[in-house]
This record gives structure tokens, sequence and C-alpha cells, in this order.
């Protein structure tokens, strides 16, 4: 049943679309169980510390298309991330041999006295501002809380600004309180560019979609040899390459938290078969992903031999690894789908991965095909997983698992995780790039990051000596999740 509908303005949110939650404390093999018998039961926090923003996502996609402005209706408070996106849109293009070009970024700023009386007028004349300094190809505006607690007709102004300045005008919903879930920001981009950008096909290509963040172009050989292009999206692309993403073969995704709503919208709405097996994370997975490529590109014959190659090449390597891993224990922090894999990747180079504190996690993608689940995809061919959380950022909670298993390594996807691992003594990776870790090499480039983390063992045992805890001996004695609201975990 298709879950995508363009004639709305705004997404609807995980939590109603997809059942997502953000509060989970148990075992890997439950919260599978749970999610695929419809019994899944989001566990509210007492307390919590942070919480992630939809805005912060919505811009981080719709900030790095190439000919855009971005008006961000909000107080000037919720702009002071544009200098981390500018950062980098400027680094990412010189890594692209593209032109140097700052970021298109405004605010109206919002201040006091607009709650009250209104800020449309300051929305229309920053949008004519932006168009007369920069002359973008679309301006995209999106939201925020203050602007969405004041009921502002954003949809109006849009609609009138767009047939005024002849070019898209697009609204994003994207306001930090209308989803705990912070990937609804991811999916609120994407409704815009699908709703207003992408037009019908007129003829079918050999591009094959990857949304993206901005990590490197490991697709290019792959999808070459099989006789395609790989078309990377949003982050680089220009608005008349997001016209035509409709033309595609087929959409491919590097992170299914990130662009799962592109990828059953242009299927449903444009015929796009969207790859859906979780991507390729770990040998096994690597192998079940490209044999899903394979089918949906025609191409099952070749893939066959690049498996066979890849196997013969890599498999000798990963068992080196492996011996060198023995024994080692290991805990994951990240997002959903990256998480997955990340669990993936070290199952297979033999560590045990005795816990994992997960940002949200899922029940289903927007396709609604169990084959998506990478974490069930886990469970069957690694087995369950103790201690499995399903936790925000809360770093109390964090803490609080680390300091009770204790580790021997501790991976990270995200910024300003790590130090609570070397807090306490534990070697702490992160990895930036979410491809680094892709397909076969990805297993090799991960056991090398591994082998020097755990070589940094002794410097990590000193500096802990030498570092403070927020967190009291009072807390660490409890449960880690004793702040969500008891043990039930499904619905009746």
């Amino acid at each position: 049943m298709a879950t995508i509908n363009l004639k709305e303005a705004n997404v609807p949110i995980r939590e109603s679309r997809l059942g997502s939650i953000t509060g989970f404390n148990g075992t890997a093999k439950e919260l599978v169980e749970c999610s695929h018998s419809g019994k899944l039961k989001e566990c509210s926090r007492k307390f919590s510390q942070c919480m992630g923003c939809n805005a912060g996502q919505a811009f981080c996609q719709l900030s790095m298309i190439k000919d855009v402005a971005i008006v961000n209706h909000a107080p000037v408070g919720c702009s002071g991330d544009f200098f981390g996106f500018n950062f980098t849109y400027r680094v990412e293009q010189v890594k692209r041999n593209l032109p140097p070009a700052i970021g298109r970024y405004f605010s109206t700023c919002i201040e006091e006295k607009d709650t009250v009386f209104g800020a449309v007028k300051k929305l229309e004349d920053t949008v004519r501002e932006a168009y007369k300094r920069v002359n973008p190809s679309a301006i995209f505006v999106t939201t925020s809380c203050a602007s969405g607690i004041i009921g502002e007709d954003i949809e109006s102004v849009v609609e009138l600004l767009s047939d005024e300045l002849k070019i898209p005008v697009v609204s994003c919903s994207c306001e930090g309180f209308r989803s705990r879930i912070w990937t609804t920001g991811f999916d609120a981009a994407y409704h815009s560019v699908l709703r207003k950008i992408v037009k019908s096909p007129t003829k079918k290509t050999n591009k094959v979609n990857i949304p993206n963040f901005w990590g490197s172009h490991i697709f290019d050989d792959l999808l070459r040899r099989l006789g395609y292009e790989a078309q990377y999206i949003m982050p680089f692309a220009s608005i008349k390459e997001l016209e035509h993403i409709s033309e595609a073969a087929a959409t491919i995704h590097i992170c299914p938290s990130l662009s799962t709503y592109m990828g059953a919208g242009l299927e449903q709405v444009y015929g796009v078969p969207e790859v859906k097996a979780p991507p390729a994370y770990g040998i096994e997975g690597t192998d079940r992903w490209l044999r899903e490529v394979g089918k949906v590109l025609d191409r099952q014959e070749e893939i066959e031999k690049i498996i066979k190659e890849e196997h013969e090449k890599i498999l000798p390597q990963v068992e080196k690894y492996k011996e060198k891993f023995k024994g080692k224990k290991a805990y994951v922090t990240a997002g959903a789908a990256h998480g997955h894999a990340i669990i993936a990747l070290l199952r297979e180079l033999g560590l045990e991965v005795q816990g994992a504190a997960i940002f949200h996690h899922d029940p289903l993608y927007d396709n609604k095909d169990v084959k998506s689940d990478a974490l069930a995809q886990d469970v069957e061919i690694y087995g369950d997983i103790k201690n499995y959380h399903v936790c925000n950022k809360q770093a109390y909670e964090l803490v609080n698992a680390l300091n009770r298993i204790k580790p021997d390594l501790m991976v990270a996807r995200h910024d300003g995780m790590t130090l609570w691992g070397t807090k306490l003594g534990i070697p702490a990776l992160l990895v930036g790039d979410e491809q680094f870790g892709f397909g076969y090499q990805g297993v090799l480039n991960y056991a090398s990051r591994i082998e020097e983390a755990l070589d940094a063992i002794e410097f990590v045992t000193n500096l802990s000596k030498h570092s403070t805890m927020p967190y009291t001996k009072w807390w660490l004695d409890q449960e880690p999740g004793a702040f969500l609201g008891g043990k039930k975990r499904c619905q009746d």
C-alpha cells in the first residue's frame, strides 16, 4: 500500500508513518520480533538530556544542493549551524574539483514581537533578497519551532513567490518539535524535492540514484562495470539533475535511515525500482546486496563473477584479522541503519558485539518490505545481541552501559560520542564517512582502523586516569534503562 502522498505539504512524521521509536532496552532479537509482529511500544523517558532536531537533518540535505538558496524562517539562533554546513560544503567542493562557492543560507531572524504580530512580511522580504543576491535555481524555505508555534501560513507565501520569481520556492516543514525522531527531517527534505522539483519522466536513462550525505564516490566502478552510471543525490547535485531523477534505472541506499522516503517515493510515484536489500556491510551482507542489485538491474551473471573475484581477494585477509581480534568485545553507538551496518562489520571480523546504543528504530521502512530490515538480517546471520538499547544520544544512558559492559572497543558514527569511551579507558573509534565500511573492501578498511584503535590502549588508559565523569556513582549503579518507564517492550 502506497505511503507517499505528494499532495500534502507536510510529510507525516515517522512515529505515525512507520511506528518508529526512540526508547528500548532489551535484546536485538526481542526488538525484531516486536517490530515484525506490529507490537512495538515506545518507552518514554522520565528524563532526557538532549534531543536531535529535524531542521538540522533537513538542512543537511537541502543546503548542499549546488544552485539553491535556503531561507530559514526562524530566530537567528537557529542559524548557528550555518557555518558548519558551509564548512562541509566548501571542503567537499575541493574533493570533487568543483568551482569554489559559499553556502547560500539566509535567516528571517524572527524576534519576540514577530511571535505576536506575525513574520510573513519578513519571510517574503528575505526570499526576495535571497533571489536578488544569489539568483538561485530554486529557494527552499525551512521552518522552525517559532514559525510553527505562531502558525505562519508558509505554503501561501511560497506559492505567491514562486509565481512572482518564476522559480520553485518550496516549503520544507521541519519544526524541531514535530517529531522526536530526528530523521524525520530527512523525510521532510525529500518530500519537498519530490513535490516541487522532480518532474515526470520523459525517458529512461542508465543512471542509478544514490541518496547520499557527502561520502566518497564508491559506486562508480561497480556501476560502470554493470553498464550504469552513478548519480549521487542530493548534496552536490543541481536542480536540473534533481528534476530528472525520476528517469533513473534504480535507487540504491547507502543508509536507509537517510533515504527510505526518497526511495519509496520514486518507486511508488514514478516507477523507479528501489534496491530493498540492506546496504552492503559485511561479507554475507554484501553478497545479498549485490545479488539484489543484479536482479533489479538485470545483471545477475556479472554480479556472480564479481562476488567470486572479491571473495578470492578478500576472504584470506579477513581470516587473518579474525585471528587478531579473537576474544575482543565491542560496543556500537550510531544512527539506526548505519549502527546495524557497523554491527555486521564487527561481527564479520570476529569481534563480539556486547551491546549497542542506536539512536532510533524504524520497525519497517516506507517500502514496507521486511527484506530491508538490516537489524533482522544481522540477527539472522550472526545471532542475537544482548544489551541492545535504542537511545537518542542520551549520554547518561550510554555511559551507564559502557561502565557496566566494559568492552575492549567502542565504535561510533557521530561526533561527541567517543569521548565517553575514552573517559572510561575504552579505546574508541569514530568513522565519519558512511561509505568507509561499504562492500568487501569496507570490511578491510574497518579492520585496519580497529587494529589502530586497539593499539592505543595504553594511551587511553592513561588519559582516563586524568579525566572526570559528570555522572554520580548512584546513577552508574542503576540499570541503563532505569528512566525508560519500565521493562514492558511490546503492546498487549
